[in-house]
């Protein structure tokens, strides 16, 4: 069985409003599209008010190569890695007491913003005090499903180790993946909804739950689905150019999600013993607001179910892997639940794919 027991981040201070972004981005694509003006109203209608990003938004003006970005994101992954380990093991506000580095077990690390070898993970245990003998699992390219995909690996780790205790830190970057001479509209949209952020997600098995668990009630792992879309790899990912990473990201993102993902939903809730009527709580990856307003009519939600998906969206943006995971954070921080209430978290990637965590909250025994 496996817990969900903390979760910490870390953000960049270089805090950009949507206005600022939309100045920005009409400087940028002015001359490669007429109606620039219609395209812009893509920042005042994606219930985005603001973003941060890892350099103050002129420097983004200039090109910049594969190579600088590159060794600024192996440099800033590295510190928003290690400050969002730290509030992950030190919340009080989820632990009764720090979890000591020496008893995590294994470290799953999700990223699809960045490239290094050894894996970031190598580098985090190097300014971290971890065992030499925690496992190391690197997982690179599901994009805005990473975070998910982390949450699920890791229940299936501590399924086969009851005693683990499991670190899941997804770190992405996005703003140092734009390209200003991509004039394309992938791009420009790209640019109205990516930031930047970083999180850790703590589980563990039964056993750590009454020593370490802060919460009346924590959410327990039930069970995991994840699906790939059948030739669907052109929805969303990158393309690889000499100057990096250039987005590809589908105007039919949000169709192929209200036509695709309940069939998903239902399928795996059947599997479990449980159907959306038993759901009470609803943790959604916000891709974006058409990304939300798909759950929502997909799924038939009522739209307070998203209340956080729609706050984190409102505050950071896309995060790409991270952002399920502040949504995460931001529903234990702000809403109490009773045991035995029942909650569904998902998210969409590349591939395209979908990965869904069904979870159970229960009491904390004394």
């Amino acid at each position: 069985m496996a817990y969900i027991l903390s979760v910490g981040t870390s953000l960049p201070k270089h805090h950009v409003d949507q206005q600022a972004a939309a100045q920005f981005a009409r400087s940028q694509f002015k001359r490669s599209f007429k109606d620039i003006d219609r395209l812009l109203k893509a920042f005042q209608n994606g219930e985005i008010e603001s973003r941060q990003f890892v350099k103050p938004i002129e420097w983004y003006q200039e090109h910049h190569s594969f190579e600088e970005k590159n060794h600024l994101y192996l440099e800033k992954a590295l510190e928003h890695a290690k400050e969002a380990v730290f509030h992950c093991l030190h919340e009080t506000a989820f632990l009764k007491k720090p979890l000591p580095y020496e008893e995590v077990d294994a470290l799953f690390f999700i990223s699809s913003t960045g490239l290094s070898t050894p894996s970031l993970d190598a580098k985090l245990m190097n300014v971290l005090p971890f065992s030499p003998y925690t496992k190391r699992v690197p997982i690179w390219g599901l994009g805005c499903g990473g975070g998910a995909s982390g949450l699920s690996r890791a229940y299936e780790y501590i399924r086969a180790y009851p005693e683990a205790k499991v670190l899941v830190v997804a770190c992405e970057l996005c703003s140092l993946t734009f390209q200003p001479q991509d004039q394309s509209k992938s791009n420009l949209i790209g640019t109205s909804l990516f930031g930047d952020g970083t999180a850790a997600v703590l589980l563990a098995g039964e056993t750590a739950i009454s020593e370490y668990a802060q919460l009346n009630a924590v959410p327990r792992v039930l069970g995991t689905q994840s699906v790939t879309m059948k030739d669907s790899e052109d929805v969303m990912g990158w393309d690889f150019t000499s100057d990096g990473f250039r987005v590809i990201f589908s105007r039919d993102i949000p169709s192929i999600i209200s036509g695709w993902l309940k069939e998903q939903v239902d399928q795996f809730l059947h599997q479990q013993g449980y159907s959306t009527e038993d759901l009470s709580v609803f943790l959604a990856h916000p891709g974006g607001k058409k990304v939300i307003d798909a759950y929502l009519e997909s799924l038939s939600l009522q739209e307070d179910r998203l209340f956080s998906s729609k706050a984190v969206l409102k505050h950071h943006g896309n995060m790409s892997s991270a952002t399920v995971l502040y949504v995460l954070k931001h529903f234990l921080e702000h809403q109490e639940v009773e045991a035995g209430a029942v909650g569904l978290c998902g998210a969409l990637g590349p591939g395209f794919s979908s990965e869904l965590l069904l979870m159970k909250w229960e009491e904390v025994s004394s």
